[in-house]
């Protein structure tokens, strides 16, 4: 058996391969994407050991394979035409999955009417920062839209991430008989 060896030397330069072969910065912006992507799924990782409910463990691991394909295909090289004819992106109906679990969980909740201040029970804070990075990858997938010949599909499943992970971390603290802390304002 082959031993794999996890370091070879080819990014000490601050040089990284794209899935193609080509060579890019790791300054380079779709990296950020990338990378905030592979932060998220960690952070996935922790929220799902807090987890007790086998339906939300269960679609948040579908999740994290999905976003491995986000990952791919942000550090796919799209000028290489053997390896763009391969690539694909996140389907219709894996955003629909998504958008279900959504109105699922938000037809047993209370109404909002202010925003929700992060925290209780561990895996709810946990839920808000998963949101928050998705956010972030949102938004570098955003700057680096130009670049790939089909992201929107992509846009709308991250957009729908982050609202899932908002609507479990409040199903979570409530679930957990923790109070939500709303934001208390007078001026919006």
């Amino acid at each position: 058996m082959k031993k794999s060896c996890v370091y070879t030397g080819g990014g000490d330069t601050g040089k990284t391969s794209l899935i193609g072969g080509r060579r890019v910065s790791k300054s380079d912006q779709r990296l950020d994407a990338y990378g905030t992507i592979d932060e998220l799924n960690a952070n996935l990782g922790v929220l799902i050991s807090l987890l007790e409910n086998k339906e939300d463990k269960s679609l948040i691991l579908k999740i994290q394979h999905e976003l491995f394909t986000i990952g791919a295909y942000l550090a796919t090289d799209f000028q290489d035409e053997d390896t763009a004819s391969k690539a694909h992106g996140i389907t219709e109906e894996e955003i629909r999955v998504i958008e279900l679990a959504i109105d699922e969980i938000d037809s047993s909740l209370p109404k909002l009417n202010n925003f929700v201040i992060p925290g209780g029970i561990t895996a709810s804070a946990v839920a808000h920062v998963c949101r928050t990075v998705c956010r972030r990858a949102e938004r570098q997938i955003v700057a680096i839209k130009e670049e790939f010949p089909s992201i929107d599909d992509l846009l709308t499943y991250m957009n729908r991430l982050s609202d899932y992970l908002f609507v479990l971390s409040r199903k979570i603290n409530i679930e957990g008989g923790v109070d939500e802390q709303l934001w208390q304002n007078n001026w919006i």
